[in-house]
């Protein structure tokens, strides 16, 4: 029986996708890529009763972190991110945050390692590197609930862009391969932008494939 209750809102001037995973059993509640609008998050939050437990970043750019420390400061939660994301997380010229976005610098809570598992909401949650999009790029992956949160390294049919600084088309491209090599088909796929997709999908009709 799956526990997760997943909505979404869409926040910023590049339309991210902000997800919430609530646990339908204790109320508990993780948020992905808080990329803006604390507000409109700190509604969302109330609207679904849950209880926020922790932050979960795919990645350092501006439009995926910018409300993450007042959603922090809110809620008294710890941040997560990959620990080869701290250079882009603090430094506003990477994570393009100085283009007019003020400058934007953010130091998380807890640094995962690739692979980790950590236990959050009473979800198993699995930290996966696929650096391509910036260096320390990462996904979550809930095997229980098959879902996986791929922030801007899959998209449906496509990847990423990799024209940013650290960007790599060859690295994106290999951890793309390392999605779809390991994961079940049927593994429903949330990116940072636009529409979900399935691991299976990406697997037939991904020309990056």
């Amino acid at each position: 029986m799956k526990k997760l209750e997943l909505q979404k809102c869409i926040v910023g001037s590049v339309y991210t996708n902000c997800y919430f995973l609530k646990n339908k059993e204790t109320g508990e509640l993780l948020i992905v890529d808080p990329g803006d609008a604390a507000d409109m998050i700190e509604r969302k939050v109330s609207e679904m009763q849950g209880k926020p437990v922790g932050i979960l970043l795919t990645h350092g750019h501006f439009d995926h972190i910018m409300a993450a420390d007042e959603v922090r400061k809110k809620y008294n939660i710890p941040i997560y991110a990959s620990e080869k994301e701290e250079t882009t997380l603090l430094n506003p010229k990477v994570n393009l945050s100085v283009f007019g976005h003020g400058s934007c610098t953010l130091d998380a809570d807890v640094y995962l390692k690739d692979l980790q598992v950590v236990e959050l909401a009473g979800f198993s949650v699995q930290m996966i590197e696929t650096p391509g999009h910036t260096v320390g790029s990462c996904c979550y992956y809930l095997k229980e609930e098959g879902v996986l949160f791929s922030g801007d390294t899959v998209f449906q049919g496509s990847v990423g862009r990799t024209d940013f600084p650290e960007g790599s088309t060859v690295a994106i491209v290999r951890s793309l391969h390392r999605l779809l090599d390991t994961l079940p088909d049927e593994t429903e796929v949330y990116p940072g932008h636009d529409a979900s997709t399935t691991i299976g999908y990406e697997k037939r009709y991904n020309p990056f494939v």
